[in-house]
């Protein structure tokens, strides 16, 4: 006899408590092979495929679509080939056993659970009496509801008809739910002439009348990506005690700096990468600002790696990509990497490994043609640089009036961490950095 296997949501990242069901990408009764994708999820980081465990047939999945699921939750249970089952059960749960042999062979498809001989036939989504047995083996039902069937514990070995993939594929084209089937096959088997009465019948019902329309305001629900920003900024709101401070910076030097390199062969440099260069000297001087406080708040983490989040704006709304050990980096490396995973953000194909693990994050938000800001920091981050667009002013150059790029840069802290003191000294070498570039190379 087959032994049905209960496969969870696993834990998808860091930190995560759950995932919205986005597709299913498999349907009950379909044999699966070993660590096949069954279902497609979005997490607070990104949309992800799950694969599953198990081989053999899926005999229940777990969530609608749209539908959130909590990280452990039953996702899908799977009849796979007990140790001393048939060919067929080896083939419904072999990874190797394509998908057009197994159904022909697979003795564990489809839809109508009959009980034992003897006993009254029960449609499936039926209520059933619970088994006397103290330890029955449970078959979970094969629906796909919001709240999953409870399983079944029969008394005796359970026999599950197989349906034609024929059948199965007339049914999902009509819009037949084949759970409200009473089969007219042996053993409650559901055959092609039910499907078209139902069909039939569903076209004779009489149309339902149109529902009157109630204006009223209309409200989006927060799921996904949008309910974890939520809860992360409302959490960092509410724990960190945050403190901004700002400049205004003559970027003239800089900008003209970025036109040398970039008029130089190799690839080019954007005004982020080097931002991000000066983020990792001004850290290397202050490196109790590339840290985080406990969560019982009882002390503080000092990351010796600088894992360099930023925002960049994606299909899914803001995200903070990270480069890894950003110290390490040359400038073109972070180029390089910057561009990638921007890249990735704006296709919504990031992982959930490239959206965790943040120590600091440049938010450079001159992107969208403003000056300033003062933003909440990424919890649990203690520091965030804010940079705002570069724009021709006037400024005071040399004891002279001339037209400057001039930028405002803002940084944001966990006072928890830091004085002000060590915030305005790295706001200020910063600062410096951008008016002067040439200051880098002693840092280098």
């Amino acid at each position: 006899m087959p032994v049905v296997r209960e496969f969870r949501l696993p834990d998808l990242g860091e930190g995560l408590t759950g995932a919205e069901v986005v597709r299913w990408m498999v349907e009950v009764g379909e044999v699966i092979a070993v660590d096949q994708p069954v279902v497609e999820v979005e997490t607070a980081k990104a949309v992800v495929e799950v694969p599953c465990p198990y081989g053999g047939v899926v005999t229940a999945r777990y969530g609608a679509e749209g539908e959130e699921i909590a990280v452990g939750a039953p996702l899908v249970t799977v009849a796979v080939a007990s140790a001393g089952g048939g060919a067929a059960d080896r083939a419904a749960s072999s990874p190797a056993s394509s998908a057009s042999s197994a159904e022909v062979e697979r003795p564990l498809v489809g839809y109508g659970v009959v009980e034992s001989r003897g006993a009254r036939r029960r449609r499936v989504g039926a209520a059933a009496a619970p088994a006397p047995a103290p330890a029955p083996v449970a078959v979970a039902a094969p629906v796909a509801p919001a709240e999953p069937v409870e399983p079944v514990a029969p008394a005796a070995p359970v026999v599950v008809p197989v349906i034609s993939p024929l059948v199965r594929r007339l049914a999902r084209e009509q819009g037949v739910d084949l759970t409200a089937l009473t089969g007219s096959g042996p053993d409650g088997l559901i055959m092609r002439a039910d499907v078209e009465r139902a069909v039939a019948a569903k076209v004779a019902a009489p149309a339902p009348a149109a529902p009157v329309a109630v204006a009223q305001d209309g409200v989006v629900p927060l799921r996904g990506l949008r309910k974890a920003v939520a809860e992360k900024l409302s959490r960092s709101h509410r724990e960190i005690p945050a403190a901004t401070c700002w400049v205004d910076a003559d970027a003239t030097e800089l900008m003209s700096l970025r036109r040398q390199l970039n008029a130089t062969p190799g690839p080019k440099v954007s005004v982020l990468a080097l931002l991000a260069r000066i983020c990792t000297v001004a850290l290397a001087r202050f490196p109790e600002l590339n840290s985080s406080v406990t969560e019982d708040g009882s002390g503080i983490v000092r990351h010796s790696a600088v894992h360099l989040g930023f925002a960049a704006q994606g299909e899914r709304g803001l995200v903070v990509p990270v480069v890894r050990d950003a110290q390490a980096r040359s400038t073109e490396q972070l180029g390089e990497e910057l561009g990638r995973l921007t890249e990735s953000a704006r296709s919504g194909s990031l992982t959930p490994a490239e959206l965790t693990g943040g120590t600091f994050t440049l938010n450079n938000y001159g992107v969208f043609g403003v000056d300033g800001s003062t933003p909440i920091l990424n919890h649990p981050e203690a520091a965030m640089l804010g940079v705002g667009r570069i724009v021709a002013k006037p400024w005071v150059h040399g004891g002279e009036l001339a037209v400057r790029e001039v930028t405002q840069l803002s940084f944001t802290f966990d006072h928890r961490v830091c004085d002000g003191g060590t915030a305005g000294g790295f706001l200020r070498f910063v600062a410096d950095c951008v008016e002067q570039p040439g200051m880098l190379l002693r840092q280098l």
